[in-house]
């Protein structure tokens, strides 16, 4: 259960929390904020590029980490529809679509993880690829003394909520930033996704 769950109260599929401050024990994930999700890419998400502004005022808020998240994969990856994957090809390793939005500001983020590495496996989460080997992250996270996950980035409907739920089954209390996030499907059922398992979602400013 979350530790602020005594302050949460239900409104359609959304759980709203009130005014949460931002302490060093908290870490703001950035997933998958890279050109080829964004308009012009390969593979890009609707209105991924309205969440920047977003998530560069968030980085400012004292977070005592902000890590920041990459596809990056091999050529022929698995996900690809030319390798019978359901994914156009994206964010190929060392491409430009693979990396980090231009206009994301670099300067609060403190570690980037790059995920679906192995050719033969997928990775949504942040945490886990889709076969179940770790990333690493969660043991990077717990060296760090980070309790709680407030999470932003794309797409809603497939990494953001993958990183969401392996980040609650994991241990850490976690926050879902809806207005810092897009999808390519439905909201209302990413939402429903999230509340249904106890997913806290916020609006950043709700964070201070």
């Amino acid at each position: 259960m979350l530790a602020s769950s005594r302050y949460r109260r239900k409104f359609t599929s959304v759980i709203l929390i009130d005014m949460i401050t931002v302490k060093p024990q908290d870490a703001l994930l950035i997933i998958d904020v890279q050109n080829d999700f964004l308009p012009g890419g390969s593979l890009a998400v609707p209105g991924g590029d309205e969440i920047i502004s977003v998530i560069n005022r968030l980085g400012r808020l004292p977070f005592g980490a902000v890590i920041a998240t990459q596809d990056w994969h091999p050529v022929e990856h698995m996900s690809f529809v030319g390798s019978g994957g359901l994914w156009p090809e994206h964010c190929v390793a060392g491409t430009q679509g693979a990396e980090l939005a231009t206009l994301l500001s670099d300067e609060f983020i403190s570690i980037i993880l790059r995920k679906g590495r192995y050719k033969e496996s997928d990775s949504y989460s942040a945490f886990f690829d889709n076969a179940g080997r770790t990333t690493g992250l969660s043991s990077l996270m717990d060296g760090l003394g980070i309790a709680r996950v407030f999470i932003a980035g794309l797409a809603l409907d497939v990494c953001v909520t993958a990183t969401a739920k392996d980040a609650q089954k994991t241990g850490f209390d976690t926050f879902v930033i809806m207005d810092a996030c897009r999808g390519i499907g439905s909201v209302h059922e990413a939402e429903t996704r999230l509340s249904d398992v106890g997913i806290a979602m916020v609006q950043s400013d709700g964070l201070a």
